[in-house]
C-alpha cells in the first residue's frame, strides 16, 4: 500500500511541473522585412547604424538615432487589423505612423535601391520571427516623385501581388508576383497583415526600373539586404522583443500601450488606447502562435488548462491522503 501511496505522489510530482510549463510558455512575435527588392530600413541598417554610406541613411540616423536601425524587423502597428489607410496619415506610410522610425519618411530622390524590370519577380520577406498572415504588394504610380512625401494617393489602389502563408525558406518567406510596367525610380510599398494577430508590418523598398534619364543617379547607391552576420551582431543592441512588446513606449504606435484605438484614429492619425485594454490585446496575450497556428485564445486557453491540471493535481493528492488516513485508522 505504502509503495502505492508513493507511486501516486511521484506522479502528481511529475505533473506540477508541466502545469508550469504551460503557464509560462512564452508568446512568439512576428518581425521581419523585405529584402528583394530591399526595404530602406534593411539597406540602412546593412550600411552599418553607427556609420552609414550613404547620404540618405546618414540623414535617417540624424533624424531618429541608430536606434531604429538596430530594430530594422519591426516597423509594427500592433492592432492595425486591416486598417492600414485608416491609421497611418500621409507622408508618414514608411514609418508606419511612429516616430520611432520618422527617418525612413524622409523625400529624398537617393535612396538606396534596387534595380527592378516589369514582368515576374522572386520576392524575398526576411523573417526574424515568423507567423501566418498575408502579404499586399503596391507600387507607385506613373508620375511619382520621391522628392515628395508619399502619400497613399500616391500608390496604385490595389496589389500587384498577393500571397497568403508564402513558403518560409532559409529565414524568408519567398513568393512570386508580376511587377507593372513601370520606368525611373518608384516604391513599392508592402504590408504584412497577420491572420493570428491584428498585428501588421510596413516597408517601403526603393526600386530603379531604369530606362528613365536621373540627375540623381549617381547619388542613389544600390542597396544590399543585411547579412546573417550582420543581424547576430546587430541583435545584441536590438530593443525589439520576440515575446511581443518591442522596446515600445507608450504612444509609439506599436505593441505597447500606445495602441490604436478600434473606432478610428484621433486627429492627427493616432488615439492611445488605455493599459488594460493594451494588455488583453492578442498581441499581449502571446501565445506560440507561430508554431500552432492559433489566435489571440490560444494562450488563455492554456492557462486556463494549467490552471486546471494543477486543482485537479491538488484535489486527488488530498482524496489519497484522506484514504491513507482511513486505511490506517
Amino acid at each position: 500500500m505504502r509503495m502505492r501511496h508513493q507511486a501516486v505522489r511521484i506522479s502528481l510530482v511529475g505533473i506540477a511541473p508541466l502545469a508550469l510549463a504551460v503557464l509560462t510558455a512564452g508568446p512568439a512575435a512576428a518581425h521581419g522585412s523585405m529584402t528583394d527588392p530591399v526595404s530602406r530600413v534593411s539597406a540602412c541598417f546593412a550600411e552599418g547604424p553607427e556609420h552609414p554610406r550613404s547620404a540618405a541613411c546618414k540623414a535617417m540616423v540624424a533624424a531618429g538615432g541608430t536606434q531604429p536601425l538596430y530594430d530594422w524587423n519591426e516597423v509594427n502597428i500592433g492592432d492595425a487589423a486591416g486598417r492600414h489607410r485608416q491609421i497611418i496619415p500621409d507622408g508618414k506610410l514608411c514609418s508606419a505612423g511612429r516616430d520611432k522610425y520618422k527617418g525612413l519618411d524622409l523625400p529624398r530622390a537617393d535612396w538606396p535601391g534596387t534595380k527592378l524590370a516589369s514582368g515576374k519577380h522572386t520576392f524575398h520577406y526576411r523573417a526574424t520571427a515568423p507567423h501566418r498572415g498575408t502579404f499586399e504588394l503596391y507600387i507607385t504610380k506613373a508620375g511619382y516623385d520621391p522628392k515628395k512625401p508619399l502619400k497613399w494617393a500616391n500608390l496604385e489602389a490595389k496589389p500587384f501581388a498577393k500571397v497568403t502563408d508564402p513558403t518560409l525558406k532559409d529565414g524568408s518567406y519567398v513568393f512570386d508576383g508580376t511587377v507593372p510596367k513601370r520606368s525611373g525610380r518608384h516604391l513599392i510599398y508592402s504590408v504584412w497583415q497577420r491572420s493570428d494577430s491584428p498585428e501588421a508590418f510596413y516597408t517601403c523598398s526603393d526600386v530603379d526600373f531604369g530606362k528613365k534619364a536621373s540627375t540623381t543617379k549617381a547619388l542613389a547607391p544600390a542597396a544590399s539586404a543585411p547579412s546573417d552576420e550582420q543581424i547576430t551582431e546587430g541583435a545584441g543592441k536590438s530593443t525589439v522583443d520576440h515575446g511581443g512588446h518591442g522596446g515600445d513606449g507608450p504612444g509609439d504606435g506599436g505593441h505597447g500601450e500606445g495602441l490604436h484605438a478600434k473606432s478610428g484614429p484621433a486627429e492627427g492619425g493616432h488615439e492611445p488606447r488605455s493599459a488594460a485594454k493594451a494588455a488583453n490585446a492578442p498581441s499581449a496575450q502571446g501565445g506560440r502562435l507561430a508554431e500552432t497556428g492559433g489566435d489571440s485564445r490560444t494562450a488563455v486557453l492554456a492557462v486556463g488548462g494549467a490552471g486546471v491540471l494543477a486543482a485537479g493535481s491538488a484535489t486527488l493528492m488530498l482524496a489519497m491522503r484522506r484514504r491513507s488516513a482511513r486505511n490506517h485508522g
